[in-house]
């Protein structure tokens, strides 16, 4: 009998200890979580023309959020490599946001968008932002 009660209380252990280490996840993962900053491309003007050096002075994330908020009748937003950046290009078939409010959680690295229309890019409705 004391064998199997040493075998229970060795069971409770263990389930103790995945217990903490989940909480100790949990509380570390929301940390990461309340860390990310949002932020308003082009402030209060939102997004628009001349947007291409707002992100200028600005540290991001990765897991930063974008906030596109634009009118959506005359206005888009398209995710993009660094090539259709620089071209002002969306790839056949890219995804546009288009709901005049969208929000874009920035990946590590570099990240690109463009607005689509005939002629807005190339009038500098684009924004580069780099995440750490």
């Amino acid at each position: 009998m004391a064998q199997v009660r040493g075998s229970a209380r060795g069971t409770g252990s263990g389930s103790s200890a995945a217990a903490l280490a989940l909480v100790l996840l949990c509380a570390l993962l929301r940390g990461e979580f309340a860390e990310s900053a949002v932020y308003t491309v082009g402030d209060r003007g939102g997004w628009s023309f001349n947007t291409a050096s707002w992100p200028n002075g600005k540290r991001f994330r990765a897991g930063d959020v974008l906030v596109f908020r634009y009118d959506a009748r005359a206005h888009n937003v398209v995710p993009v490599s660094a090539a259709g950046y620089s071209s002002c290009s969306a790839p056949e078939g890219a995804r546009a946001l288009a709901t005049g409010n969208d929000r874009v959680t920035l990946r590590r690295g570099a990240n690109y968008f463009i607005c689509s229309f005939p002629g807005h890019c190339q009038a500098g409705m684009k924004v580069a932002v780099t995440a750490a």
